[in-house]
């Protein structure tokens, strides 16, 4: 009794339990009228050369009393059902009828999900569309060519979707990227190069998707340049840039660049922008990163010598003072002799030369300041001994320094002072000796006496 006097809300549960099964419902009805019932309609009485009068032409009349004749369903009256025509009944074997369905489905699915469904047959058609439509962009007036290209690159996107993992999706994805390029929506372009890139590692298409990648980086890097007093830093109107952050998009490019192919063309000289913006934007160990990778993975390239001068610029940079560790400026010692070595011809360009001899100079400035810093501390401790040390290593390595007179003057100033300072209350370190202060193990050589007692 209850059970009769529940009520279904279909407002409620339409949302969450019935309408998946309506949907599928409505597919089905719709392959079935569309595939299944339409395809037992037959041919609509098609004149064939065999069949053809040679009378002369049918009259509309005519054909459509012989359609009529011939087609079975208008046999049927009204009063018999549709199933007792013995005309009606479908070949199960009929390829024809298979291929409608399979057709229909994909139709229907399309509409569904909004994606071409897989059909190489139908990507070689919208291939051939876009194509055309590409073509025809060019010579078009500035709307019309954008509009043209933005509906190439859906088309080339279907013929991508209907040809998936084969050498016809790669040619499209490449176009689809082309199309928006030359539509000016840089921002989408660059995913769909990336995707190129991503599904395809090794497609022949990498070289210029390398050029178009490296334009379009160079492109947001001159925009920044060019706008870098601008209070607005988000966009949402403009496609040819990122929604945020143009630099770090343009410098992630770059790199992407280098990633895919890092024996291209373009790997040394995406490398030398990446770290030329990172010294625009004073991010030294950033650029320093590029500059040793471009040093040691492209000995050959024409950035070369200029990656040598600006990483010794970095390190020097890098550099945090003498409290700190002073290994940067060995590294930039080297570097300064590598540029010495490797580049004799171009050291003889006066600017070079003196650029380097600058650099060379401030490094010894820098490791001077570090022995003065050291000799000054041991000086507040009354260690003067050790102080005295650091003043001669300073005078010994670095005697053309500013440092090299303060540490003569300090010299003569602590000559008489003793190398430790005097322990005041000895006599507590007798009564309290440092248990932490331990004497090494020494080891004794037994004696004849002892080596025989051990033996017995």
């Amino acid at each position: 009794m209850k059970r009769k006097n529940q009520r279904i809300d279909f407002t409620t549960t339409a949302s969450s339990t019935h309408l998946p099964w309506l949907f599928l419902c409505i597919l089905a009805a719709g392959l079935c009228w569309t595939g299944g019932c339409r395809s037992l309609l037959g041919p609509k009485g098609a004149v064939t050369p065999e069949s053809a009068s040679p009378q002369g032409p049918v009259s509309q009349t005519d054909r459509v009393a012989e359609d009529d004749a011939n087609n079975p369903i208008a046999q049927v009256s009204a009063e018999s059902p549709l199933t007792t025509a013995p005309s009606l009944t479908a070949q199960p074997n009929d390829p024809s009828l298979n291929d409608k369905v399979t057709e229909t489905t994909k139709q229907v699915l399309n509409m569904v999900t909004g994606r071409e469904q897989e059909n190489s047959l139908r990507a070689k058609e919208l291939y051939g569309k876009a194509d055309t439509l590409f073509r025809q962009a060019s010579a078009q007036s500035e709307d019309e060519r954008i509009d043209s290209f933005f509906e190439a690159a859906e088309l080339f996107e279907s013929v991508a979707e209907a040809a998936p993992r084969t050498a016809l999706e790669q040619d499209a994805l490449f176009m689809q990227a082309e199309s928006l390029f030359f539509a000016e929506d840089y921002r989408s372009a660059t995913e769909i190069y990336q995707t190129l890139q991503k599904k395809f590692p090794r497609n022949r298409h990498i070289d210029r998707v390398a050029a178009r990648l490296f334009s379009i980086s160079d492109y947001w890097i001159n925009r920044v340049v060019s706008e870098k007093d601008s209070w607005m830093n988000f966009n949402f109107t403009d496609d040819k840039r990122p929604i945020y952050d143009m630099d770090g998009h343009a410098i992630r490019v770059l790199d992407q660049i280098r990633f895919d192919d890092p024996t291209g063309r373009l790997a040394d000289d995406a490398t030398m922008r990446a770290a030329s913006e990172y010294l625009r934007q004073q991010k030294y160990a950033e650029a320093d990163e590029f500059l040793t990778d471009l040093r040691e993975t492209f000995p050959d390239s024409e950035h070369l010598f200029l990656a040598h001068m600006l990483g010794i610029q970095c390190k020097l940079e890098l550099y945090a003072g003498p409290a700190y560790s002073g290994l940067v400026l060995e590294d930039a010692e080297k570097l300064v002799q590598q540029t010495r070595d490797r580049f004799p011809v171009k050291m003889q360009d006066p600017a070079n030369s003196e650029s380097v001899a600058k650099a060379s100079a401030e490094i010894a400035y820098h490791r001077a300041g570090r022995y003065a810093f050291r000799a000054k501390y041991r000086e507040r401790q009354q260690k003067y001994g050790a102080a005295r040390v650091y003043y001669n290593l300073l005078l010994q390595e670095f005697p053309n320094t500013p440092q090299a007179e303060i540490a003569r003057t300090r010299l003569a100033a602590i000559e008489e002072f003793p190398d430790v300072p005097k322990q005041r209350l000895s006599w507590l370190q007798k009564v309290f000796p440092d248990q932490k202060k331990t004497t090494p193990l020494e080891t004794k050589q037994p004696t004849t006496d002892q080596s025989e007692t051990k033996l017995r």
